[in-house]
């Protein structure tokens, strides 16, 4: 899979397009809070490239505006890694750095994927935006997403997401970016079919996220465990655990 390819499948109008590289300074300025932060944006980003601009007057789109957030604009952007950056906090520094909502296609060798997030006023900061909850982020998987691209295709084009303002427009494909992450687990790609049911597999994909990770510790605990007492109570917790996680992934 190629960027290339994900930009062609958002079926992006001429009105909107940009095409202009991002100077990296941007990220300085905005996007980075550590020294490291910055050297990770100096030493790991190839280029950055904004590819469009939808707002009212280039998609025919109306603005949102509500006591969190004002949504005037959603940039889509592509990112270029090289092969030693650090990936994941390099997406989410981008998508600090711009104070619109941000659909980023990454690429890092063969590897491409999509990413978004929610962004609201800033409590600390009048004026600022920060994230508001975790970058959205999925990969594709040339082998086991082939079969699944054309119901993908046709669910992250532009044209086929809410028209009502831009929020609702941006939150139809994080939703997409999460049927995707839910076809990863149940092996078939759909779309959630109300806004209920999306949020129930946002939620579920979280709680499957939150129990990997809490079974691979409980598993690398138990196997260094010498006390067979201890051993046996850590397996109980382990099945206990996988339990919730097959609940978990039911509601995906």
């Amino acid at each position: 899979m190629k960027a290339s390819l994900l930009l062609d499948a958002l079926d992006l109008p001429a009105t909107a397009m940009v095409e202009k590289r991002v100077p990296k300074t941007l990220l300085l300025e905005h996007g980075a809070p550590t020294p490291a932060d910055k050297r990770q944006i100096n030493e790991g980003i190839e280029q950055l490239v904004w590819v469009a601009a939808l707002k009212p007057t280039t998609i025919g789109v109306a603005e949102y505006r509500d006591e969190l957030r004002e949504v005037l604009e959603i940039a889509v952007l592509r990112l270029t890694l090289r092969a030693t950056a650090k990936a994941g906090r390099l997406i989410e520094l981008v998508h600090r750095s711009v104070p619109y909502p941000v659909l980023l296609i990454a690429e890092q060798g063969s590897t491409v994927g999509l990413s978004a997030a929610h962004k609201r006023w800033s409590q600390a900061e009048a004026g600022k935006t920060v994230l508001e909850g975790d970058v959205v982020t999925v990969e594709w998987d040339s082998e086991q997403d082939a079969e699944r691209w054309p119901g993908f295709c046709d669910a992250v084009a532009l044209g086929q997401q809410p028209r009502i303002n831009l929020q609702a427009l941006y939150q139809g494909w994080i939703d997409t970016l999460l049927a995707l992450q839910a076809a990863h687990v149940t092996g078939a790609f759909a779309m959630a079919p109300n806004a209920a049911q999306a949020e129930q597999r946002r939620e579920a994909l979280q709680e499957s996220a939150r129990l990997h990770k809490e079974i691979a510790r409980l598993r690398a605990t138990a196997a260094k465990e010498k006390q067979m007492s201890r051993r046996v109570d850590l397996n109980l917790e382990l099945k206990r655990l996988e339990a919730a996680l097959a609940a978990a992934h039911a509601n995906l």
